[in-house]
C-alpha cells in the first residue's frame, strides 16, 4: 500500500490531502476499513455512508470485522424519489444487504424517497444532518467529479435538495428494472455544503474511467465545474484510489511507502 500527504496551500492556509493508492479495489476495501475502524477508536458516533460497487469491498470488511456500531448513527447520502425503502433498487434496500442487516446502527437515516412534500422532505433531513454532525463521511466519485447526486454545475452553498437526474444517469440505470418508465427521474441528495460540514471526508474511487475526475480534484482549480474539486477546501480528507484511477496525477504526487 502507498500513500501520500499532499498539501494544497491557500491564500487561508494549507488544505491537506491523504491519498492512499492501492493495488485494487479488495485492498481499497481494506484501506477503506482501517478508516471507520480509527473514527471508532477515536469516538465518532455518526458515519455518512454511500452507495454503488466502490464501496461495497469496505462494507465487506466491515461486516467481516468485529466492529460493532449498535450505539452509532448512519446518514446516508442520497435516494431515489418514488422508490420505497423495501424497493430493490433503492439505496435503502442497498444498504440493509450490505450493511445493515449485518452491522445495525442505533439509528439509520435515509432520505424517504415517497415523500409526499419535497420541500418538507429536503429540509427534515437536512435537520438531521445538523441535529448528528457526521463524523466521517464516504464518498464516491462520478466520471464527471459529481459527488452524491450532486452534478456539475451544483452550487457549493447547496444543502440537502432534489435532483433531476441528468440523461446519462437515467439511461445507465434503465438495465436495472423491466420497464423503462419505472427507471427513476430524481432523487434526493445530501448538497454540496451538506457534505462539507462532515468532520472528515473519505473518497474511494477506482478504475482508468475515474482518472481524470481524480485528477481534477486533486490538482485542478476549485470550480462548481468539477463538484469535488470543493474538497481541496476541507481540512481533513482521505483519498483512496488503485494504480488505475491514479494514472493522470502529475509528476508532483509522488507516493511513499507505508
Amino acid at each position: 500500500m502507498l500513500s501520500l500527504v499532499y498539501t494544497i496551500t491557500e491564500d487561508k492556509g494549507a488544505t491537506v490531502m491523504k491519498i492512499i493508492k492501492v493495488q485494487d479495489q479488495t485492498m481499497g476495501g481494506k484501506a477503506g476499513f482501517a478508516q471507520f475502524d480509527a473514527a471508532l477508536k477515536q469516538g465518532a458516533s455518526t458515519f455518512g455512508l454511500a452507495t454503488g460497487s466502490t464501496p461495497i469491498t469496505i462494507y465487506e470488511e466491515i461486516v467481516a470485522s468485529d466492529l460493532d456500531f449498535s450505539e452509532k448513527t448512519s446518514i446516508n447520502l442520497d435516494e431515489y424519489v418514488g422508490l420505497s425503502g423495501d424497493d430493490v433498487q433503492s439505496y435503502a434496500y442497498f444498504m440493509h444487504e450490505h450493511l445493515f442487516n449485518a452491522k445495525p446502527f442505533a439509528q439509520s437515516y435515509v432520505p424517504n424517497g415517497l415523500a409526499e412534500d419535497a420541500d418538507a422532505e429536503v429540509k427534515r433531513y437536512e435537520e438531521i444532518i445538523d441535529a448528528n454532525p457526521i463524523d466521517l463521511q464516504l464518498l464516491g466519485l462520478g466520471q464527471n467529479g459529481h459527488i452524491g447526486f450532486n452534478e456539475p454545475g451544483t452550487s457549493f452553498n447547496e444543502t440537502t435538495h432534489k435532483v433531476t437526474l441528468t440523461q446519462s444517469t437515467i439511461d445507465a440505470n434503465a438495465r436495472f428494472f423491466e420497464d423503462e418508465n419505472d427507471v427513476p427521474r430524481y432523487a434526493y441528495s445530501m448538497g454540496i455544503a451538506s457534505i462539507m460540514k462532515s468532520k472528515n471526508i473519505l473518497l474511494v474511487a477506482y478504475g482508468e474511467a475515474k482518472a481524470a475526475a481524480v485528477a481534477a480534484m486533486i490538482e485542478g482549480p476549485v470550480t462548481e465545474d468539477m463538484p469535488a474539486s470543493v474538497l481541496q477546501n476541507h481540512a481533513n480528507v482521505t483519498v483512496i484510489v488503485d494504480e488505475a484511477a491514479a494514472s493522470k496525477l502529475s509528476d508532483q504526487v509522488e507516493f511513499s511507502e507505508i
